[in-house]
């Protein structure tokens, strides 16, 4: 009897769990959920970004502030996203990383890496420690777009001349402005190219490799086919069809640093910072001192670009270069299939360019990335290996196919279509590939690239200045004078002030204060290296100010080095030490005089 209850009480129990272990909730064993849910696989128009950025906003709203800095020339805001923890200090207090994009229009992936970049910071604060510490650190200001107008023309119409902004530019010289855009006659949202079937009297026929592809016929023969261009109708009587779109400088010409005119630079325009989207920007940087470093977002050809933009504004001080290069080195390591290299040696001259200005006018270290490489359809060395060969499906000549075909489904590439022309007749029109094609990367693989090349930024965010106070000691000379040794460090390998910034004065110096209620500086110096001084006390170089209580360090402090303040000092009690770099931060020290 007693063994049937026990088993009967076991029964029970199993039941009893059975039941718990089906009707109870289950451990989740996925990743704790966002509070924001984005999408990184579409792209988001200016009114999508600015929503999304109002919803973390709202959602994160003790480190985010969202606000307009200007309007474009159509009116739009200028929005910026300052990320800052006001529980470890005021942003004006911290290095600042600035980041941009979409400076022309139709650069729209860098705007989606500024939104993944305010999301990934938010989302895992608390999460991931380097984060948190990231956030704790240091503030961020993120422009998702500085040429909205561009950004929204090129996501409404048909992609072309979405690159400029929208301030009226006679391209023509007919003395009208903007009047001959491109059009969308058979309105299905793409420009596309024109050709006429005239068998046997035509300069073009179809590729016998590729259908896609029109080729000029060989010498000595004919073909079935003659290209008329692009589709759109002549809308000035001149004889050109789409010549005069909107705007068409380039915003990326316009500022201060070697700006030259248009007839050297062209899309200069006719002075630097004309433009509205340029000037408010430069107005937002000049009113932010402690930015400390810049990226601007580009698109394409997977290069990670550094100044000089001219042959002729010669080579940065090698102290600048060592700094760059070990920077753009290691993102070569970070971003795969891109490339570090110089603007003007390494891609084209530029002249009045974004980031020639933000170091050499504001002397802040900055990088443009140009977002995408088209090598990264095929990237395992054995397809590598079969694009060496001509014959192959995905050689460099016909791949964008292949990879249309058999990864996007025929999506992007726009097959030739019979189409009544109200100017040429009957002819056919497409040939061309849709506008989200070749210069930002399918929207699957977005993410990723978002993610890498956060990543860079945020490296070269948490290797901006940081000045800490080390070590402290104090040596009685006699009476009540005394050596008071201040070790002052900045661990992170960007200075506090460019050496280019240096030569051009466009940095406050760094300021060594000496303060106490009855200390007098007698004497004061840098100590480069403390076991040389041990050994030679007298290899320090005093310091000739007439105010010793304040000292100018015009150069500032060197990265990844330790340099120790050598004070003496009369006086008693205490004696603070603080150090006040703009781009550094301000660190102090407080020492008994004893």
């Amino acid at each position: 009897m007693k063994t049937r209850k026990i088993l009967s009480l076991v029964l029970t129990v199993a039941a009893g769990l059975a039941l718990t272990a089906i009707f109870a909730p289950a451990q989740k064993a996925s990743d704790p959920a966002f509070k924001v849910k984005l999408d990184f696989n579409r792209w988001h128009d200016v009114g999508e970004l600015y929503a999304d950025m109002q919803r973390l906003q709202t959602a994160f709203p003790k480190f985010l502030k969202l606000e307009s800095i200007g309007k474009s020339f159509d009116g739009r805001d200028l929005m910026v996203m300052t990320i800052n923890n006001p529980a470890t200090g005021p942003e004006m207090a911290k290095a600042a990383m600035y980041i941009e994009a979409n400076i022309h229009g139709n650069e729209i992936q860098g705007g989606e890496v500024c939104l993944y970049t305010i999301w990934y910071l938010m989302e895992n604060y608390g999460r991931i420690d380097d984060v948190t510490r990231l956030v704790d650190e240091r503030v961020f200001y993120i422009i998702p777009t500085v040429n909205p107008d561009g950004r929204q023309y090129f996501m409404e119409g048909p992609g072309g001349n979405a690159r400029s902004g929208h301030v009226p530019v006679d391209d023509d010289n007919d003395g009208l402005f903007d009047e001959d855009p491109p059009e969308d006659i058979n309105g299905n949202g793409i420009v596309e190219q024109i050709r006429m079937f005239v068998p046997g009297r035509g300069n073009y026929r179809i590729s016998r490799t590729n259908p896609n592809i029109m080729e000029p016929v060989p010498f000595g023969e004919t073909g079935d086919y003659i290209q008329l261009g692009s589709e759109g109708i002549d809308n000035d009587g001149d004889g050109r069809v789409n010549e005069d779109g909107p705007g068409s400088y380039d915003g990326n010409r316009n500022w201060a640093s070697d700006w030259q005119p248009d007839y050297i630079q062209s899309g200069a325009m006719d002075y630097p910072f004309q433009i509205p989207e340029a000037k408010a920007v430069n107005d937002f940087l000049m009113a932010h001192p402690n930015i400390s470093g810049v990226q601007s977002y580009h698109n394409n050809g997977g290069m990670i670009l550094r100044g000089p933009g001219a042959e002729a504004a010669g080579e940065y001080p090698m102290s600048d270069v060592r700094f760059y290069d070990e920077l753009g080195q290691n993102g070569e390591r970070i971003i795969p299939f891109y490339r570090y290299i110089v603007i003007w040696s390494g891609l084209y001259t530029v002249h009045g360019g974004f980031i020639d200005w933000t170091n050499d006018g504001l002397g802040i270290p900055s990088f443009s990335n140009e977002l995408w490489n088209g090598d990264q359809y095929f990237t395992s060395p054995e397809l590598k290996e079969q694009q060496a060969n001509p014959q192959s499906p995905i050689a460099p000549n016909v791949s964008r196919y292949y990879f249309d075909r058999h990864l996007e489904f025929g999506d992007e590439y726009v097959e030739w279509k019979a189409f009544d022309h109200p100017q040429f007749g009957k002819v056919e029109m497409g040939g061309v590939w849709k506008k989200y094609q070749g210069r930002v990367p399918p929207r699957f693989m977005n993410e990723e690239l978002c993610h890498r090349n956060m990543a860079f930024s945020l490296y070269q965010a948490d290797e901006m200045p940081l000045i800490r106070m080390g070590e402290t000691a104090v040596e009685k000379v006699g009476g009540d004078v005394y050596k008071v040794f201040v070790d002052i460090a900045n661990p992170k390998v960007t200075p506090t002030i460019m050496a280019k910034a240096a030569q051009n004065n466009v940095v406050r110096p760094d300021l060594l204060f000496v303060e106490g209620k009855s200390v007098e500086v007698i004497a004061a110096s840098f100590i480069d290296n403390k076991t040389l001084y041990k050994a030679n006390p007298s290899v320090t170089t005093l310091i000739d100010q007439n105010d010793l209580k304040r000292i100018i360090v015009r150069n500032g402090h060197p990265g990844k080095t330790t340099r120790t303040a050598m004070l003496l000092v009369k006086g008693s009690g205490t004696v603070t030490v603080v150090y006040d770099s703009v781009k550094g931060g301000k660190a102090s020290k407080t020492i008994s005089l004893k």
